[in-house]
């Protein structure tokens, strides 16, 4: 069953290729979706897959790779659109 998680991500996330390692996280999970960055400073993303492999992404985004640092994770669940493949915005 597919399933669709809108993730904002707060903290130092921009300008340290947050973006390109989500993308690089989410293909390995088999995820799809987009990572835009926001004017806000955060991250946001939506992903799509099967439950498991949205946990261990979500899991992934609550630390990210350095020289990112995360300060703060808000997760929301929505009606999958069928996302293909996974897109940096």
């Amino acid at each position: 069953m597919i399933e669709l998680r809108r993730i904002r991500v707060e903290g130092m996330v921009q300008g340290v290729n947050f973006r390109a390692e989500a993308r690089r996280e989410a293909r390995a999970l088999g995820v799809n979706g987009f990572a835009r960055n926001e004017t806000d400073g955060s991250v946001l993303i939506e992903a799509e897959g099967e439950p498991a492999a949205l946990d261990r992404f979500v899991a992934w985004c609550r630390h990210g790779r350095p020289p990112a640092r995360v300060d703060r994770v808000a997760v929301e669940a929505g009606p999958p659109v069928g996302h293909v493949g996974f897109a940096r915005r």
